[in-house]
């Protein structure tokens, strides 16, 4: 794609970048094939090749409008198109810093500012979090049945091994799963400690800064990264094996701390170096004897997050360590398609976010499976929240 980029982009670190991405696009149109929102809307600007020219337009000097940014907010940044994509274009890249400069061109409207600043100040901030949940849990009763959907019992939290092996790993407490699903990383040490490795909590690290990153407020999200590295730093230094993710949304975006971060003189060679021992904690099995972790052949339906199959390009292989442990998967139509959930693109585009959840509940129900399991906790609060039975992390299942 040729380009002709404006004086105001030209003046900015992420030039060369930008340019090189709209340049790798050769306009061949199919990742429409596989995008969730052109696949609902129709619409060739509520693509990812639309949006790109959207995008292209806009950073060539070209007038945008809050109606470019409404096409724009319509993506849930799944990235099944890079994915699906011949030409490698990283769309999802394209998309952040994008927003970014078009937020900063066309404004939000004043109901917009509230609702985005409401979710930037209570959601990555677990003890915040935590006390909401705990005042809407209480008026629970009274809520009507869809609003009752959306929130989560309190699940019973099996108890941490003490941290006595040689092997160690970190896991960073994080923001909302802890308040929703404290039994997931409590599970997960459960297995390690089977496995002879002991899970550590950095309790002083918090959100991963994804939330922030993805609504334009790069700073913030930076600050959290720093501020998760210092917590694990000390840990780092004494040898730790991995810093394991529970939470595919959360682990692409610590993955990516080491590139953006690499501009920062204090803190770009700590970045890549937390970066590189970040694993899902799937592929942190995958290279253990799981022999003795023995399923009860019950049919499990996946429903791998775009984070892990899109974002971290890990695919088959939560699929393969169940059924070595005994349970049976079933197959799942259009598997590659978002659940709707996507961060916290359920409250900023609920009507998208309810069509989709309703296509992959019946993709996932489909083979009548005894349970459906997945791999972030956006996504089983969401799957969850349609009232159609209990969603579990996979993990959780390996101590069944």
């Amino acid at each position: 794609m040729q380009t002709n980029l404006a004086e105001f982009v030209k003046k900015k670190p992420e030039h060369d970048e930008l340019e090189g991405i709209l340049r790798a696009c050769v306009h061949c149109g199919f990742c429409n094939a596989t995008c969730p929102t052109y696949q609902l809307l129709g619409d060739e600007l509520d693509g990812p090749r639309g949006r790109i020219y959207l995008l292209k337009q806009m950073l060539e000097g070209e007038p945008v409008t809050r109606i470019t940014q409404q096409h724009l907010d319509r993506c849930l940044s799944c990235r099944s198109c890079e994915t699906t994509c011949p030409s490698g274009v990283r769309y999802g890249r394209l998309l952040d810093l994008g927003r970014v400069m078009l937020d900063e061109r066309v404004g939000r409207a004043a109901g917009q500012k509230i609702l985005r600043g409401l979710i930037k100040a209570v959601l990555p901030y677990r003890n915040r979090f935590g006390a909401l949940l705990h005042g809407v849990r209480l008026i629970r009763p009274v809520l009507p049945q869809t609003l009752k959907n959306k929130i989560p019992d309190r699940t019973k939290v099996p108890d941490w091994p003490e941290a006595v092996h040689a092997r160690k790993m970190l896991i960073m407490p994080g923001c909302v799963q802890q308040a929703l699903a404290p039994s997931i990383d409590a599970a997960t040490a459960g297995v390690l400690d089977k496995l002879g490795i002991s899970l550590i909590q950095v309790r002083a690290a918090g959100c991963c800064g994804a939330l922030d990153y993805h609504l334009s407020d790069h700073e913030k999200a930076l600050a959290f990264a720093r501020k998760n590295i210092d917590a694990c730093w000390p840990y780092i230094e004494q040898g730790a094996e991995a810093i394991v993710m529970t939470a595919s949304g959360c682990g692409v975006m610590v993955q990516d701390y080491g590139e953006l971060l690499r501009h920062d003189h204090d803190y770009a060679e700590k970045a890549m170096r937390f970066s590189a021992l970040v694993k899902d904690v799937s592929v942190v099995l995958m290279l253990e004897d799981l022999s003795q972790f023995k399923g009860d052949g019950r049919k499990v339906a996946f429903q791998s997050p775009c984070t892990l199959q899109h974002g971290q390009k890990i695919t088959g292989t939560v699929e393969a360590i169940l059924e070595k442990v005994g349970y049976r998967l079933t197959a799942v139509a259009d598997a590659h398609l978002c659940c709707g959930s996507a961060g916290v693109y359920s409250l900023l585009e609920p009507a998208l976010s309810r069509q989709l959840l309703h296509n992959k509940l019946q993709a996932l129900q489909a083979n009548e499976p005894d349970l459906i399991v997945t791999a972030n906790i956006g996504c089983l609060n969401h799957l969850q929240s349609a009232g159609s039975g209990k969603v579990l992390h996979w993990i959780e299942l390996l101590l069944c």
